[in-house]
């Protein structure tokens, strides 16, 4: 796509954020998408392109009242979001709608209409790594984990440390489940998950949502909130089975669909004000800063522990907590998304000073999917 041809008109998260027993799954789509809309200034009927994961397209738009042109339903875990952002830039530069709504809504936590979580015994998971006791994502991510830490010699407390400086950032934010703080210590003192995963180092499980909506820059002028531009994207996925992977110390996803978004931007890395990483556990920030370019192989964990993206540092990191101290209802990228638009409009709880450009960056599945999106909130 053409870097600045299409941008974020309106966002918003669900009214309430963490335990919500008293909506439904598409009730929580719903409120997204309606605080979404009236921060973008819209009514249902002026949108013409939907776009979710978790639900179908067509619930969503059956429920909202929406007859669209273009629909998207991909679903590939966590990052879904991201790539609904790039293939509604695609969609709105080829004149197959002018206005995309992009959904999401968990009851992560309540499970208030939610769905299972089981595979099919006939899937390849459920034939080649079930059977073997993998069966959640603690006990899948433990896999790369491992490979990745004895590699580089990173150890339980550097993982720690993630998990600590993403608290520091919560802290700052009013809406973070979790804000008191924490030190290395009380991480490692927290109850063992699956080794090397201590609860701290694990994401929360919430309920909530969030919703964006897209239009041309063209059009974006017209609306009440200050344009958030996409500069560039990027997709990929790698296997269903973590068991699979190429290099356990690398995602191939992370490494093609970042590349994709910097080329389609045309920025440099030190161009990069703000970075959000899925972070459904500590280790993902390690492999995204790495798979991404930000540092070589093996380097991240020093880069973290000189707190680089600390309050304060060169490159401010996952500011609203992430998802192990602000929320995380399952599929964690839509809050990645709202974040980086709240930093370009100059509207976060811990907004960085001057931001120009902010690169989000997600997961899906364990490793099997991602997606990159690099906004700007300069024309």
């Amino acid at each position: 796509m053409k870097p600045k041809s299409v941008a974020v008109v309106g966002a918003a998260e669900t009214t309430r954020l963490g335990k919500i027993p008293d909506v439904s799954v598409i009730g929580l789509h719903a409120d997204a998408a309606l605080n979404a809309m009236k921060d973008a200034g819209l009514k249902p009927s002026d949108i013409d392109g939907v776009a979710t994961a978790g639900i179908s397209p067509v619930e969503l738009a059956h429920y909202l009242g929406i007859t669209p042109t273009y629909a998207d339903g991909t679903s590939v875990g966590g990052c879904s979001f991201m790539l609904h952002v790039r293939h509604a830039a695609a969609a709105i530069n080829e004149g197959l709608c002018k206005t995309v709504l992009i959904t999401h809504g968990e009851s992560g936590r309540s499970r208030v209409g939610a769905g299972g979580f089981g595979r099919a015994p006939s899937s390849l998971m459920g034939q080649f790594e079930m059977p073997y006791g993998v069966t959640s994502p603690p006990t899948m991510f433990t896999i790369p984990v491992l490979r990745y830490m004895k590699t580089y010699g990173v150890t339980e407390a550097d993982l720690a440390n993630v998990a600590v400086i993403q608290r520091e950032w919560a802290a700052k934010n009013p809406r973070a489940s979790f804000k008191d703080p924490i030190t290395v210590d009380d991480v490692l003192n927290s109850p063992m998950i699956a080794w090397p995963f201590r609860m701290l180092m694990c994401c929360l499980v919430t309920d909530g949502g969030g919703a964006l909506i897209l239009t041309s820059a063209e059009r974006a002028k017209d609306f009440p909130q200050k344009p958030v531009y996409i500069l560039g994207t990027g997709e990929s996925v790698e296997t269903p089975m973590v068991s699979q992977m190429e290099d356990f110390t690398s995602s191939k996803a992370f490494r093609v669909s970042g590349k994709k978004a910097f080329e389609e931007s045309g920025i440099k890395h030190a161009d990069v004000d703000h970075l959000m990483i899925y972070d459904a556990f500590a280790h993902l920030p390690l492999y995204g800063l790495e798979d991404l370019g930000f540092v070589k192989p093996g380097e991240a964990r020093d880069f973290i522990n000189e707190r680089n993206t600390a309050i304060g540092g060169k490159l401010p990191l996952n500011t609203n907590g992430g998802g192990l101290s602000y929320m995380h209802s399952g599929m964690y990228g839509m809050y990645a998304l709202q974040e980086s638009v709240r930093q370009m409009r100059g509207t976060a709880a811990a907004q960085i000073e001057g931001a120009k450009v902010s690169v989000a960056h997600g997961v899906g599945g364990m490793f099997a999917a991602s997606g990159t999106v690099i906004f700007s909130n300069e024309t």
